[in-house]
Order: structure tokens, then sequence, then C-alpha cells
């Protein structure tokens, strides 16, 4: 039995040759159809190199155990949910590898109704059968014989139908006139901006869309697209300045999330997006209940209040979320990682609905981008996500806690450490897929306090690691 390395807590990732091939796609897909024994599944894949010979590996792979394969061609990730609970099929399968370098991919998988497979739920036994590499019998006879149907294969298009649906959670009669910087890239998301721009030419929908990194391209010309990194947030900013638009957008390359700049060009952090999407859903649904994270709360929980919803809190992860969504059958869930759930998305994330939302927002508050988030962060200041390589991430939590929390006001341990005093608190959490712990901290309308505090919070760390590697 040979180890395969590129399972992770959440997807499969690997870098190619050494942790993925497409030998290892067509175990892996022998494995799913083992485990989840579907009848059909759907297929996508990015704009990478490998993506389609990887694909046609996993649809060899599925056929042989029987499974009826519908392609969708070269599609990002929420294209595949979409696909999953659209069409009523058993799974779903998207071959991206999102934001890491160039030499790598991998899959992310989901079962009926678009659920997540995740180690805990499946990924540890899909794993476990895909290095046992024994396969079983289709319809109990050898699937070597040629006489043995294997499953079909048909290449589908329902991009029209997807398109539909993200129409759906806007008012297009609500839009004034925007301009808009789309920065794809050189991802996936290229197709479906032009197809949206279509979509609101057909309504008489005043949006001007200015595309730079539009083409999807393999080489990806103008570097990985991934937006969290600061480096790569310039030509979107300087786009947005140089075009005057009202709003620039910028996704991954599987665009299963979305990063959004205001009209200065400002790049608005994840937190503060998840208040304004709140709001957006509680102006439709009132009373909706709102699920978030633990990481920064306080200016979620109260937009979420103001505008009459519930603020719910759960540890961080996708997994989580959905789980914890599906349970309070809330209408949306944030993380301040750009990753945005919605209930009629099937609990599932998006990077497309989040800017439909927030475009429609300023036009019905006729507000620049800039004065609705600048209020926001003006009231609670944060840090910012601060990732730290530790020796010891549990000794870590612990001694922060001891030092903290005698003059805490509370202590919350839904996900790491989080520890609240009257005008800033902090999150403290090891990562679930890196060695590292990750802080956040935020005021109430202290900047200076925030900063302090988290220079301190920063020196304590520093301290203690060193003492536990002395």
């Amino acid at each position: 039995m040979s180890e395969i390395t590129c399972f992770k807590a959440y997807d499969i990732r690997g870098q190619l040759g050494s942790q993925l091939d497409e030998s290892i796609a067509y175990r892996i897909a022998r494995a799913f159809a083992q485990w989840l024994k579907p009848k059909q599944v759907v297929l996508g894949g990015d704009v990478r190199e490998t993506s389609s010979v990887l694909k046609a590996a996993l649809a060899n792979g599925l056929r042989d155990e029987g499974v009826d394969v519908l392609d969708l061609g070269m599609v990002g990730t929420e294209e595949v949910y979409f696909a999953t609970f659209h069409l009523g099929v058993d799974g779903g399968i998207e071959v991206t590898a999102s934001h890491n370098p160039i030499d790598y991919n991998g899959f992310k998988l989901v079962r009926e109704g678009s659920r997540p497979i995740s180690a805990d739920t499946g990924l540890a036994d899909i794993r476990a059968l895909a290095e046992a590499n024994e396969y079983d019998l289709v319809d109990g006879r050898d699937p070597t014989v040629a006489d043995v149907d294997r499953g079909g294969y048909e290449q589908i298009d329902i991009r029209a139908d997807y398109i539909e649906h993200l129409l759906g959670y806007i008012d297009p009669a609500a839009f004034t006139p925007l301009r808009l910087v789309v920065n794809a890239g050189n991802g996936s998301a290229g197709p479906v901006v032009d197809a949206l721009e279509e979509a609101f030419a057909e309504l008489h929908m005043p949006v001007e869309m200015v595309k730079i990194c539009h083409e999807p391209d393999a080489s990806f010309p103008n570097g990985i697209p991934n937006p969290l990194l600061t480096e790569n947030r310039g030509v979107t900013r300087d786009a947005v300045l140089e075009y005057r638009a009202d709003m620039g957008i910028a996704w991954d390359g599987d665009f299963d999330r979305c990063f959004l700049f205001d009209e200065q060009g400002r790049f608005i952090e994840g937190y503060y997006i998840v208040g304004l999407l709140a709001e957006a859903f509680l102006q439709k649904e009132p009373g909706a209940r709102i699920i978030h994270d633990p990481r920064l709360v306080w200016n979620t929980v109260e937009q979420v209040e103001q505008n009459g919803g519930t603020a719910v809190q759960t540890k961080a992860g996708h997994a989580f979320i959905k789980e914890r969504m599906r349970a309070e059958d809330a209408a949306y869930g944030g993380e301040m990682s750009a990753h945005h759930y919605f209930r009629d998305f099937a609990y599932c994330d998006s990077g497309m609905i989040p800017w439909l939302l927030v475009a429609e927002l300023v036009c019905r508050k006729g507000k620049p981008l800039s004065e609705l988030v600048g209020e926001r962060i003006a009231a609670y200041p944060s840090s910012g996500e601060i990732n730290l390589t530790i020796s010891d991430a549990p000794a870590m939590l612990k001694a922060m806690e001891a030092r903290y929390a005698p003059g805490a006001l509370d202590i919350d341990y839904t996900d790491g450490l989080s520890v609240c005093f009257a005008d800033w608190r902090f999150n403290l959490r090891a990562s679930n897929t890196e060695p590292v712990i990750r802080l956040n901290v935020e005021s109430r309308g202290d900047e200076t306090l925030m900063q302090r505090e988290t220079d301190r919070l920063l020196e304590a760390i520093r301290a203690i690691d060193q003492g536990n590697n002395a």
C-alpha cells in the first residue's frame, strides 16, 4: 500500500509529479466512487494546464466504477457546487489548486446537495481506499472484462442556469450607474464575468465593467491570482483610480473568494464585508440568522443586531460554518478570510454573490463604498490576521490564557482562545492547515489602543515561544 500525501483537512492539494499525477487522480476517483456509491457525478476544472488531464483521469476512474460523468468543462469551484445541487446529482469534483503555486493542483469534493467532504466526514476514508488501491467489482463483475458497462460520459453547459441563479440575489431595478474594475487574475472567473455583463445589458442595468487580467491563461502572466497577498493588490488599486471606478473586484484562481476595493483603491478587509453582507441580507429577510467566526466579532454582531437579525458564532472553517448554518437555517455565513456562504446556494461559498450584493447595497444607500466601510472601520479598527510560526501551539494558548485571563471580562474557547476586555479583544488560534497560530485584535473605536495591544501581544508571544524553545 503506497501513501498518498496530497490529502489535506478540507480538500486535496499537492505538488505535481511528486504528490499528484494522473494515476493518483484515477485512484482517488475510484476511491470516491467506492465510498460514496454515486450514480452521477459532475466534474469541472480550473484554468491550470494540468486540470484537463487530471479531470480526464478522474472521469476514467469514476466511469470504471460504473458512475455516469457530467463534465462542465473549464469552470470555477462554485459552478461545480451549483451543478451538484441544481441537477440533483450525487456528488461533484472540481480540479483546482486555487491560489497555490503553478506546479500544484488538487481537488475539491462534495457529495449530494453539495455537502462538504472533509477529513472527519469522509476524506480520510477516501484516502484509505485510494491508498489500498483495491478496486471493487462493477455490478458484481470484473471491470476489466469487456462486456461490463462503464459509466457514461457527457459534456454539459449549465452556465445560463447558474447566471440566472446569481441574478436572483439582487434586484436589477435597484442599480444606479456603476463602473466596476474586475480582475479575474487570468483565472476561471473571466467567462462568468462576461456572462454577467451580457445579462446586465439585457436587463438594462447601468453597470460598466473595466476588465484587467481578464483572459484565462494557464501561464498566469500576471502572477498566481491571490489577492490576499499585499503585493498582488496594486494592479486592481491602480485600475480603480485610473478609471475612477466605484469599486474594484479581484478573484482567486477558482473564484470561490472575491476581494473588494473601494473607489479610493483601498483594499477592504474581509471582516467588514461580512457586516455589509449581513446588512444586505437582513434588508431582504428581516430577522434572519447570520453565522460568523470568532476571530473578529464586534462589528458583525453590531451590524446584525442593528438590522434586526441574530448573530450566531461558530468555529472558523467551511465545514463548521456550513454545518451550523444548516442547524440554524441561517441565511448567510461569513468568514473574515473572504469565504461567504449562502443558504440558497446550498450553504456553499461563492465569490460572485458577495460583490453583487455589495454593489446593490452601494446603489441602494447612495453612498460610496469607502463611506459604508469607513464608518465600520472607525467604529471597530482591527489588526488584520497576523500569522506566526511557533513551536508549540497548545502550550502557547495555555500560556497566553494564564497571562491575560485574570483581567478579562470574558474568555471564549469556540475556536482557539478569545479574550475580551472592555475596549478591546483578541483571538488566538492554531491553523487547521498550517504550522502557525493566527492572531486577530480589535478595539472599540480606538485604533491607537488596538495597535498598542497588538504590539504587546506579539511581544508576549515571541517571549513565550523563545522560553518554550530554551
